[in-house]
């Protein structure tokens, strides 16, 4: 297997290096996350001007610029954090903000839908920049490096994910397509220098490492396959069933040159460590029920009653900034300190943990499917769907980085990113097909929205995802045990 040896950090002691400061460490990791993540979240707000301002003819091609951010993201996501291992903090970040900087300024600068298009790939590429402060908090605050560095990640995401609706919203009503890329480029490009000031510039955490280029190419094409499809499925048909099957067949083969790879993209001794491969799906079926739950209220807030036939009517008649501000509450939730809830993390109680996160999600998910009418519904609905994700991300995340030692902190976090990824696409596909499956006209137009009933259904469907956490973990743990019992006899 064709290997790139790391050669940085190897010439003797590294030099004695003033502490970082740790409050200005944790603000530019903030700042990441909730840029990257607003980047992600203030694209479909901005669609129907970008459909109307480029003249497409198809909503499929205006969902493709979805998918080249989602595309580039799974890329990302599998490399960026294992780079900041191998080649030092400072440099993967810099250069992940500098890819969200060219991603913004090439629509700036072509205002064309291919500049769009290209800019979107790029820009998925930085967004992984959104789990490079697990690795470089951990590293630099000590003990609590964990734990601080998973609730910046959870609080930070939280806050970005309305950041961007809100954004969206606003520049949808208040400002150019182009003069938004052309600020998207100034703030990223600030971000850039940000990064480069205030991270230390450390020898690389795991100085002998490497990256096994087959194994990572290997990887990303399986991924990108997989996302492709859940991504593209409504718009391909039957023919989506031909990258799925090819991403299925190329992930188990992966898994199975990996398990006997001595340059493993990923650390199998990590995947094999108790509750850790349970964890990575956790976050996957965490991921899905977040993507679903955003997709139907901000779809169902948007639809105007009186553009429909009575027998058809629903909707709240918001415009994309008010839909933004009906989600606050999500972001609030993220910000509640789970102290309790975090030393249960630390003392090896993680399932209890999964479970109170799946079970408070799927509480939210039923409330919402039976109570969906009025906005303080969705302001409720919200607040506790906000608390159950929180949960959820945090324990998931710090599963997995508890796993493994400081060095491989970004490996880590790029193995859970990736089945983050791969669980956002999967929920928004789910809930897509759901609120496709019947429609309605919208009076005096050519248009069709999904039928009222189909939001209660998506509901139920999103809250079967939550519980499937619950058996994700109890069967986790339940093998586990098997397995010491083995041991011991």
């Amino acid at each position: 297997m064709t290997e790139i040896h790391q050669q940085a950090g190897l010439a003797g002691e590294a030099p004695a290096r003033r502490a970082p400061n740790k409050g200005v460490l944790i603000g530019v990791g903030t700042l990441l996350i909730v840029l990257t993540n607003a980047v992600i979240f203030i694209l479909p707000p901005l669609l129907p001007i970008i459909q109307a301002q480029y003249g497409l003819a198809t909503v499929a091609e205006t969902t493709w610029l979805y998918t080249a951010l989602t595309l580039g993201g799974g890329a990302g996501f599998i490399l960026l954090p294992r780079l900041a291992d191998l080649y030092g903090d400072r440099n993967a970040s810099v250069a992940a903000s500098a890819f969200l900087a060219v991603g913004a300024l090439i629509p700036a600068v072509g205002d064309s839908y291919p500049t769009l298009l290209v800019g979107c790939i790029l820009m998925g590429f930085g967004g992984a920049a959104q789990l490079l402060p697990l690795g470089f908090l951990r590293r630099n605050l000590g003990e609590d490096g964990i734990t601080v560095g998973v609730a910046v990640l959870v609080v930070a995401t939280g806050v970005g994910i309305v950041v961007g609706m809100i954004g969206g919203g606003f520049i949808v009503e208040s400002l150019s397509l182009r003069s938004f890329f052309v600020i998207l480029t100034a703030v990223c490009a600030a971000t850039t220098i940000a990064c480069h000031v205030t991270i230390p510039h450390a020898p690389p955490a795991e100085r002998n490492g490497r990256i096994a280029v087959l194994g990572t190419v290997w990887m990303i094409a399986w991924v990108a396959a997989i996302l492709l499809t859940l991504t593209q499925g409504l718009v391909w048909g039957v023919a989506a069933l031909v990258p799925l099957v090819a991403g299925i067949i190329g992930g188990i083969a992966w898994v199975r040159v990996e398990r006997r790879s001595t340059a493993a993209v990923f650390d199998v001794a990590m995947m094999k460590t108790p509750l850790v491969t349970a964890s990575c799906l956790c976050i996957a079926l965490f991921a899905a029920v977040n993507s679903a739950f955003l997709l139907l209220l901000s779809t169902y807030a948007q639809i105007t009653p009186a553009d429909l036939r009575p027998e058809d009517s629903y909707g709240l008649g918001l415009s994309a900034l008010q839909t933004g501000w009906l989600m606050a509450p999500f972001a609030a939730a993220f910000l509640i300190r789970g102290t309790v809830l975090d030393r249960a993390l630390l003392n090896g109680r993680g399932v209890p943990v999964f479970v109170i996160g799946a079970l408070t999600s799927a509480s939210g998910l039923v409330w919402l499917a039976l109570a969906h009418d009025q906005q303080w519904q969705h302001l409720v609905g919200a607040a506790v769907m906000g608390l159950g994700t929180r949960i959820g991300y945090a324990a998931g995340f710090t599963m997995v980085q508890m796993a493994v030692p400081e060095e491989k902190a970004g490996m880590a976090a790029g193995v859970a990113g990736t089945f983050m990824a791969v669980g956002f696409a999967f929920g928004t596909a789910l809930v897509s097909g759901d609120l496709s499956a019947s429609l309605v006209p919208v009076v005096g137009t050519g248009l069709e929205v999904a039928a009222k009933g189909l939001y209660g259904t998506g509901y139920w469907l999103s809250g079967v995802l939550a519980l499937l956490i619950v058996v994700t973990v109890l069967i986790s743990r339940a093998r586990s045990g098997r397995r010491v019992e083995s041991a011991v006899s």
